[in-house]
């Protein structure tokens, strides 16, 4: 069965950067796009990144382009979020989650989810 291990949240100041990483075990790492998603407190859970099984293509939600860069190592079955720029509208428990599609970007074609972990950007 796979698993998902998101690392990296934290609490920073707007305009600051983290990068988060979410290493997947169970499953072979090149067979799946890996996505990440957000939920802040009180909202429905959101797409922010999504990279392809190759990593040669990724898309973005509109609030993070720009801004979030999403990359994956397949030597270390790990996918990475670099966020830049950080708003504390960013603020969320982010999640990492694999899927066997393209580059999809709604949570139910989503099959293992990572426990998430806690951003707070503050003004």
């Amino acid at each position: 069965q796979a698993h998902l291990e998101e690392s990296g949240g934290g609490s920073v100041q707007t305009g600051n950067s983290l990068r988060l990483s979410c290493v997947l075990s169970g499953r072979t790492f090149g067979g799946y796009a890996m996505g990440w998603f957000r939920q802040a407190p009180g909202k429905e859970r959101e797409f922010v990144a999504v990279v392809s099984k190759s990593g040669d293509s990724a898309v973005y939600a509109d609030s993070v382009k720009g801004r979030f860069t999403v990359s994956r190592e397949s030597g270390q079955n790990t996918v990475y979020l670099q966020m830049n720029s950080l708003k504390p509208e960013d603020t969320a428990v982010y999640y990492c989650a694999s899927s066997p599609g393209f580059t999809p970007t709604r949570a139910y074609e989503y099959d293992y989810w990572g426990q998430g972990t806690q951003v707070t950007v503050s003004s």
